[in-house]
């Protein structure tokens, strides 16, 4: 796995502007973003997965694009959501960590304040279709932060990320209504089916689907292990990898459970790829497919077994390798008409740039992405490459790291100033950060320790002392 970076710093593009436009000509790109729930980089076969079946990605990866080198935006979701959503990196980013507040309708997540602009109202700028289902996380309903709110025309799923754990909930958010539910029914489905059904709907016309489903997150909870569950020689269920203390509901079988979840994630994107082709859409369609953080840990699920963070190290809530580095696969039949592998180092804060990029319109103030089109238009030659990438994290005594031509930089225990531990590695020989090179190289410490002040920016909701 190679790495590269460049000197160059990402530009932004200021005065963005409100004006709407009328729809552009359906010649205009489709764009699907399938992002899937603590998914680890090393659970897909195209990444080397050798127990879990998935081949539709598989499929996808081989006749389309592979990145080797992309990275969520956080490594839990709300963070890494918000990143996606509005092109900022954590330091920046008005999310930074899974942070609850309580309102009149019930505890959500922190909501995005009206200010923030989100890669949806571009679309909208543009005359697309737009659609969330799955997973919102950044905003309760009648809140500035509502998915309907920030420039989506409809949503079906979980608003708050604490009511995604359970799969067989009494309601579920349709816009900012409660639809409820027997208690019975397994929402993913349900989502799946809103998420489809709304494609279909607006075949017509440029849409922007985003499907952020909740497998394989725990809880592991899944209606049919067959495909499984005679596979695996199961751990015992006191294993201390079972619960980590989170609540998550016990699974006698989580081996099968796990494997199970991942493979519906797969014929999700077989589903998905599958009514694109019949409605005529697939080849103009930029498909992406995406894990908003590393593998996790908890309900049962042991990720060694399976390997799930390939070999890296580290898992989710965790700066190294493992908890952010992860898949990214785009199929655009149009465009990527040969299957390709790109070293490319690229993040979820370049997703906005790139549909700026691609739609003509300048990027919203503040950015920190650099669009990665000239990749997938295969002018890789012109691709501008990130100066750096930083990252903060406010659970587990507050985290920091940066990663800048090769090198990167791991500070612990930020929130105790005279514990914090700086780990040092260069990622071309040492991929799954073994090697601390810390005394070796002090001045290079420094100097990304130098770079990562002036990469963070205070923020009212987040402070190292106060986020544990």
């Amino acid at each position: 796995m190679k790495h590269f970076l460049s000197l160059l710093i990402p530009a932004t593009v200021s005065g963005f502007s409100f004006t709407y436009t009328q729809a552009q000509d359906k010649q205009s790109p489709n764009v699907v973003f399938i992002l899937a729930d603590d998914m680890g980089i090393g659970d897909l076969g195209c990444y080397g997965q050798q127990k879990i079946k998935t081949p539709h990605i598989d499929e996808m990866a081989a006749n389309g694009l592979l990145f080797r080198n992309h990275y969520s935006g956080s490594t839990v979701s709300a963070p890494s959501r918000c990143c996606l959503m509005t092109g900022k990196h954590t330091g920046h980013a008005y999310v930074r960590g899974n942070k609850g507040v309580r309102n009149e309708e019930g505890f959500f997540d922190l909501h995005l304040p009206e200010s923030e602009v989100t890669v949806a109202q571009l679309f909208k700028q543009k005359g697309y279709a737009t659609m969330c289902v799955g997973k919102w996380g950044l905003g309760g309903p009648r809140t500035s932060g509502s998915p309907v709110r920030k420039g989506f025309d409809y949503f079906f799923g979980y608003l708050s990320q604490g009511a995604a754990h359970r799969y067989y909930p009494d309601y579920l958010y349709e816009n900012e209504e409660k639809v409820m539910l027997d208690g019975k029914t397994y929402s993913h489905f349900l989502i799946m089916e809103k998420g489809l059904d709304f494609i279909r709907k607006n075949q017509d016309k440029p849409f922007f689907a985003y499907f952020a489903i909740t497998p394989p997150h725990a809880d592991l909870d899944y209606p049919d292990l067959s495909a499984y569950e005679d596979v695996f020689e199961e751990i015992p269920f006191e294993n201390p990898n079972f619960s980590k203390g989170r609540g998550f509901k016990p699974q006698q079988k989580p081996r099968a459970a796990y494997a199970a979840m991942v493979s519906e994630v797969d014929k999700n994107v077989g589903q998905v790829l599958a009514l694109l082709k019949e409605i005529g859409q697939l080849k103009n369609t930029i498909v992406i497919f995406a894990s908003d953080n590393g593998v996790h840990n908890v309900g049962g699920h042991d990720p060694a077994y399976f390997n799930s963070n390939a070999s890296l190290r580290g898992i989710k809530r965790d700066l190294y390798e493992g908890g952010i580095h992860v898949p990214f696969i785009v199929s655009w039949p149009k465009v990527i008409d040969k299957p390709r592998v790109t070293d490319h180092i690229s993040t979820f804060w370049d997703f906005m740039p790139t549909i700026c990029d691609m739609l003509d319109i300048p990027i919203p103030q503040g950015s920190d992405g650099i669009s990665y089109l000239p990749v997938l238009e295969n002018r890789e030659w012109e691709q501008v490459k990130h100066d750096y990438l930083y990252y903060e994290f406010y659970e587990q005594g507050g985290k920091q790291s940066i990663y800048k031509n090769g090198w990167k930089l791991v500070r612990l225990n930020i929130n105790k100033p005279a514990k914090i531990v700086e780990e040092l590695y260069y990622l071309p020989k040492d991929k799954c950060e073994r090697k601390n090179l810390l005394l070796q190289y002090p001045e290079k410490a420094q100097e990304l320790k130098q770079l990562m002040s002036e990469a963070h920016t205070d923020s009212d909701q987040y402070s190292w002392n106060t986020n544990q």
